[in-house]
């Protein structure tokens, strides 16, 4: 008898390991329960606001219409007395007479059978009970009742784990879809490296060279230029050049946040910090420890928000709003902003401290209408790669399509030519793009000037090279580094050009 019992309970604490398996494991362990405390009906019940729910059931008198079987605490002080004491309690013929059996019109069931209550309390809170009935006519022992409550206790603890794993498991996805949701946040669309290394554009090439170098270390990088250029585009690609590109990238939109909740959003608060905050929420920077921030639209930035923010950059800590508990995150930040942030600072409306702090790196994006030759390489890479990501497709630019979108004038840059090209594949299925798909079919198309009549033999390449080398040189005094420099003038590494110098017999 008591290895039988030593067994059972062997497999019963299978319970408080597998947590996943509950439901299985539940209906194992009532099976087990019937080698020690035997019963011919076994069901544990859930409570759900005061009415008990069938969660499983073992024995010859389960029947599938009882798993729809509630019970009220009101109409039942035993088991409501029985959960408050925690003590497993057998019943006899007067508790089932003044308050009648809990199965009364849904089992036949003698006069005076025996009947348990097992309760299922964790700390003060009641999660359910298990009933045994079975039709001898007799009172379960004190030993039999006792047996009862040590597995009560067993799957009290196995309960309340299941319960903590949902608990973790829906915290696990809901952040994972938090971080899935602000990854996504005004996103263009765009590979963000390809479209940058793409670029054909000297002035863009001298800047993806610079951010490439800058993205392995730690410090702020400032970008700025007009709405549309592309700034988050260079963050994200930032962040796949950087050593922080396998953790999270985190954007928050400086702008679109209303002025008292900004500190909310970066830093997160706890629960019952202000009005509406139910629950405690985690910040911006706690979710992109690890990674990268995109602090967007940085020039909306209320005044007191930028004071913890520089604290947060210079130190790596912060506390939640509501919170003195402080937190420490290990965070690369990355601002940018179509103000101008140094008139901002003469007006009063940003802290000179911190633009000085983010502006250890500034970058200025130039518009898409001043970097034409990048114009059809991004929308080609664009629809390509919403051909992969959609299903549909593919699609093409015709010639014409192609040289309006060279002359078109971009005010809204390249989001503006993300919208075009997406409102163009809604409408066309697949094929070539022409101008009126495009919306362009009334930008005039400017014929390419006759080419000049040649006197002479075409030079060589050679030769037109030692030319442009000798002017590039005498533009810029002889001087290779720095900005301004030779090597950035002709979109160059330094070392590259020395090499063409040294080749071509210059210095």
């Amino acid at each position: 008898m008591l290895a039988d019992v030593t067994a059972r309970l062997h497999d019963l604490s299978r319970l408080t390991s597998q947590p996943a398996e509950l439901d299985t494991l539940l209906a194992d362990a009532l099976h087990a329960l019937h080698a020690v405390v035997p019963y011919d009906l076994a069901v544990l019940y859930q409570l759900h606001d005061d009415v008990l729910r069938v969660r499983a059931m073992e024995g010859r008198l389960a029947e599938a219409r009882l798993h729809d079987h509630r019970l009220r605490l009101d109409d039942f002080p035993t088991i409501r007395r029985a959960l408050s004491v925690r003590r497993p309690v057998a019943l006899d013929d007067r508790d089932h007479t003044t308050e009648g059996d809990p199965y009364d019109g849904v089992l036949d069931l003698p006069a005076g059978h025996s009947c348990m209550v097992v309760p299922l309390v964790s700390g003060d809170r009641p999660l359910g009970i298990i009933t045994l009935d079975r039709t001898v006519c007799a009172v379960y022992s004190r030993d039999r009742v006792e047996l009862a409550g040590v597995f009560g206790q067993l799957v009290t603890t196995a309960l309340v784990f299941a319960e903590q794993a949902a608990t973790l498991d829906r915290y696990r996805h809901r952040l994972k879809a938090q971080v899935d949701l602000l990854e996504a946040e005004n996103h263009d669309g765009l590979d963000a490296v390809g479209a940058l290394e793409s670029s054909v554009v000297p002035a863009m090439r001298a800047i993806v060279q610079q951010l490439r170098v800058a993205a392995a270390s730690d410090a702020p990088i400032l970008l700025q230029g007009e709405t549309g250029v592309g700034k988050e585009v260079v963050a994200r690609a930032v962040h796949a050049w950087s050593p922080r590109a396998p953790g999270p990238f985190v954007k928050l939109n400086c702008a679109a946040i209303p002025a008292d909740l900004v500190e909310s959003e970066l830093f997160g608060h706890v629960k019952g910090a202000f009005s509406g905050a139910h629950r405690a929420r985690q910040g911006r920077f706690a979710t992109a420890d690890g990674g990268t921030l995109l602090l967007d639209e940085l020039g909306e930035m209320p005044l007191a928000s930028q004071a913890r923010l520089l604290r947060v950059l210079q130190e790596g800590a912060f506390e939640p709003v509501g919170s003195d508990r402080t937190v420490r995150v290990d965070v690369r930040v990355v601002a940018a902003t179509n103000v101008d942030l140094l008139e901002a600072v003469r007006e009063g409306r940003f802290r000179e401290d911190l633009y000085y702090r983010l502006a250890v790196f500034p970058v200025q994006i130039p518009a898409l209408r001043d970097r034409r030759a990048d114009i059809v390489p991004i929308a080609h890479g664009w629809l390509r790669q919403r051909a992969r990501s959609s299903g549909r497709g593919p699609w093409e630019l015709s010639a014409d399509a192609a040289a309006t979108l060279e002359q078109a004038p971009w005010p809204g840059n390249v989001r503006q030519l993300v919208n075009m090209l997406e409102r163009a594949t809604i409408l066309v299925p697949r094929g070539t793009l022409a101008p009126a798909d495009l919306g362009l079919a009334d930008v005039p198309v400017v014929a390419a000037a006759p080419r000049p009549a040649r006197t002479g033999p075409l030079p060589s390449f050679e030769a037109n090279e030692v030319r442009y080398l000798q002017a590039l040189l005498a533009e810029t005094d002889g001087r290779i580094y720095g900005a301004g420099g030779a090597a950035e003038r002709a979109g160059l590494k330094p070392t590259t050009l020395q090499s063409k110098l040294k080749r071509r017999g210059l210095r």
